[in-house]
């Protein structure tokens, strides 16, 4: 399977189904903004630095009314504008609150999230799940990128959202995606695949490698790279397969499948505390919940699921 007709890797994976019509080219007109914030079916996606703020309820609704915003302290000012829903022409905006989760935690008529929550259980459907992962990447960037780089000074939102100024010295800012390397590694055979687990994950899951890319890199080097610096293992053949946003806070992950050359696994950083050749038996105990340690691999959101399954099934 070549990057082109990755579409079997993209079943299950989150974040891929946004369908907004993101508008680029009237980010600039502040008055054709200003009225789709004020009309009565814009909605605002809220949240804090660390969690997205919903409305209490059985059934959770994507955002809130203007009025409930500015309540919670939001900010006309620093509105970001995500774009009209194809189907009925919604416009949908996002914002960060001053409030903190523990400001929040005594409200009952609210509910705080995490994204991530949010697409293990599939609270939302494609589209919208694709939606929340644009606010929350661009709310973080936003939040973690206040001043200037160049000269210190407090930027200004612009381009509803897409840019920060900066009025002392005119520098101009944007948003930046990190791209990220994540490979299915197998053995010459194919028939055994490397898998390992960094101390960040929860206990017991072992996973595909994966690295952010580096300037002036291909993404077959980076895996390359990236493979020997975790694991010792030698890659040749690289190929990508599928990408997914995933935004912790705002990377792009490129699922590629590559074949070692070399066997022998030798960890000589941090990045993992454990790593093993896998054959598909092992695996399959590890998909059923079955196997005798424990091990899992990562849920069905994640584009490492869907290269660990791919290659388990063959279809790769």
């Amino acid at each position: 399977m070549h990057a082109t007709s990755a579409g079997s890797l993209a079943m299950d994976m989150s974040f891929l189904g946004n369908t907004l019509d993101r508008q680029s080219t009237r980010r600039g007109d502040t008055a054709y903004l200003a009225s789709l914030l004020e009309k009565p079916d814009t909605r605002i996606v809220l949240s804090t630095d660390r969690t997205l703020v919903f409305k209490a309820g059985e059934s959770l609704s994507l955002g809130h009314g203007l009025e409930d915003a500015l309540s919670l302290g939001a900010v006309r000012e620093e509105m970001i504008f995500l774009g009209l829903r194809p189907e009925n022409g919604e416009a949908l905006f996002a914002t960060a609150l001053p409030a903190t989760d523990e400001d929040l935690a005594e409200r009952t008529d609210l509910q705080l999230i995490d994204l991530r929550t949010l697409a293990l259980q599939n609270a939302f459907a494609p589209q919208d799940m694709g939606a929340l992962a644009q606010a929350r990447a661009l709310i973080h960037w936003h939040r973690t990128h206040q001043f200037c780089s160049r000269c210190g000074e407090k930027s200004q939102l612009a381009e509803a959202g897409y840019r920060r100024d900066c009025p002392s010295c005119g520098g101009q800012h944007f948003p930046r995606t990190d791209p990220c390397v994540i490979m299915l590694i197998t053995d010459e055979s194919g028939d055994k695949a490397l898998l390992g687990r960094p101390a960040r994950l929860a206990e017991g899951i072992y996973t595909t490698l994966a690295g952010f890319m580096e300037p002036g890199e291909t993404i077959e080097q980076a895996v390359r790279r990236e493979t020997l610096e975790e694991s010792g293992i030698v890659v040749g053949d690289v190929r990508l397969l599928a990408n997914q946003p995933w935004p912790f806070p705002a990377n792009l992950m490129l699922g590629c499948i590559g074949k070692a050359t070399s066997f022998e696994i030798a960890i000589e950083d941090d990045e993992l505390e454990a790593c093993k050749w896998c054959d598909r038996e092992e695996v399959r105990q590890m998909v059923a919940g079955t196997h005798p340690e424990g091990h899992r691999i990562p849920p069905s959101i994640s584009i490492a699921f869907e290269l660990i399954k791919g290659w388990l099934d063959g279809t790769l």
